[in-house]
């Protein structure tokens, strides 16, 4: 699921997100994705990635991030971020891994 790198930021890329309509931000705790507002939690086979996008640091190259644009069951649709590479965070990545990823229509 390699993404390449985007031109925009991680604050313009989750601003246009959010215009689209992926409002909720997501993380990942334990083994489900949880919504901050509605503090709703889902598996990985009750959500799809929708889009992908990864970013590089400017001055560093170290700092790399990508934001997956999600939705899940019954309509939720997000935005979860983490970091790109080594620094990435391994329940994110276990995560992501068991979530298929199917362009939006």
């Amino acid at each position: 699921m390699a993404a390449e790198p985007d031109s925009q930021t991680l604050a313009s890329a989750i601003d246009e997100l959010t215009r689209r309509g992926f409002t909720e931000s997501l993380a990942v705790v334990g083994n489900e994705l949880r919504a901050a507002k509605t503090q709703k939690a889902f598996r990985p086979d009750e959500v799809v990635i929708r889009e992908v996008r990864r970013f590089e640091g400017v001055s560093d190259p170290d700092d790399m991030s990508v934001v997956y644009a999600i939705e899940a069951d019954g309509g939720l649709r997000g935005t979860l971020v983490d970091a790109y590479g080594v620094y990435s965070d391994p329940a994110v990545s276990a995560f992501v891994s068991q979530v298929p990823m199917r362009r939006s229509p």
